[in-house]
């Protein structure tokens, strides 16, 4: 087990991993049983990227980022000599500096003390088209990031309050703390929780933004008014002030099952099902007939089985027609 969690951590790091790889190490992650073997994974590849960096930049064992004479050296030179080749050198090692600190937070964090105050500089993950990421928060809230999405979050929370702001579809394990709600902020939206795990889908195409409960407690609210309080196996889609609020019961195991590769939509518009798609297998498609846009759908599919089957049921179920040209699906 420990040479496999070793062998898919290090294709994690190199964004080698394929679909069933990512999964199967998002599972170890989840589960609580591999949470030694991948504290002593994190600390041997933090103790060879330190050692790879020393010669320029590093972190201490107090977690400090230490920049070198050499370094500076180097960054003088580099400024006064421009080459066509340095801008990737940058970002290499730029990735790897950052990967260090990464790193080095999550083998401290639990030794510590109290959290250190909170800065100015935010982090912002995103994801592509047909991609999706795992996260681990500085307070330990676990978040997995649907594609064509984005998650912005400090380097260290402020006391009292936990703020995030997400842009598309993720799901959320959040860490409880006595005293100190976690809120993710989507637009006009707010979700407020203590601890809970729940998923929130609000891409800024869509005519509205879900919120549903897999477990625990959470409340929504819109431009800071409470819509809705939601609990295990609760929905809520939320469009603007015009539209009225719509909370419905959802099955906790159906909450985020995107995870899993299951793609369930329940009277979704067609347009915001075909929008989906388009993220999911990074593709083009139109929707030729404009009275169609809003059908209400009801459908679930596997992930595997492809665009132009999925396609296919959302045609059956429209009564439309499907072909190609120039590379863009067309429904007609």
């Amino acid at each position: 087990m420990e040479e496999r969690l070793k062998y898919l951590f290090r294709q994690y790091l190199g964004n080698k991993c394929s679909r069933e790889e990512l999964e199967e190490f998002f599972s170890y992650i989840r589960a609580s049983g591999q949470d030694e073997a991948l504290r002593k994974l994190i600390k041997s590849v933090y103790e060879e990227k330190s050692q790879a960096a020393a010669s320029l930049t590093y972190v201490n064992e107090l977690g400090d980022l230490v920049l070198t004479d050499k370094a500076k050296v180097n960054e003088i030179t580099l400024q006064k000599k421009p080459s066509r080749k340095q801008p990737v050198t940058g970002i290499i090692v730029l990735a790897s500096l950052v990967t260090i600190v990464a790193i080095t937070w999550l083998l401290h964090r639990t030794d510590r003390g109290p959290a250190a105050p909170a800065v100015a500089t935010l982090t912002r993950t995103i994801t592509e088209r047909s991609e999706y990421k795992y996260l681990l928060l500085p307070d330990s809230t676990q978040v997995w990031l649907n594609a064509s999405s984005s998650l912005e979050f400090p380097a260290h929370f402020k006391e009292g309050k936990r703020e995030v702001t997400l842009s598309g579809e993720a799901y959320f394990d959040v860490k409880h703390v006595e005293k100190a709600p976690f809120i993710i902020h989507t637009g006009r939206l707010s979700t407020t929780v203590l601890g809970t795990a729940f998923n929130i889908k609000a891409y800024p195409d869509r005519k509205n933004i879900i919120v549903s409960v897999s477990t625990g407690k959470v409340r929504v609210s819109y431009d800071n008014v409470a819509v809705a309080t939601l609990v295990k196996g609760q929905l809520v889609k939320v469009g603007s002030q015009a539209d009225p609020v719509v909370e419905k019961k959802i099955a906790p195991a159906a909450v985020a099952a995107w995870q899993q590769g299951n793609m369930s939509y329940e009277d979704e518009a067609l347009e915001d099902i075909v929008a989906d798609l388009e993220r999911l297998y990074n593709v083009k498609i139109r929707i030729d007939n404009a009275s169609i846009l809003n059908l209400k759908v009801s459908t679930s599919f596997r992930r595997e089985i492809g665009i132009e089957q999925a396609l296919q049921v959302l045609c059956r179920l429209t009564d439309t027609m499907l072909r190609q040209a120039d590379g863009v699906w067309i429904i007609q």
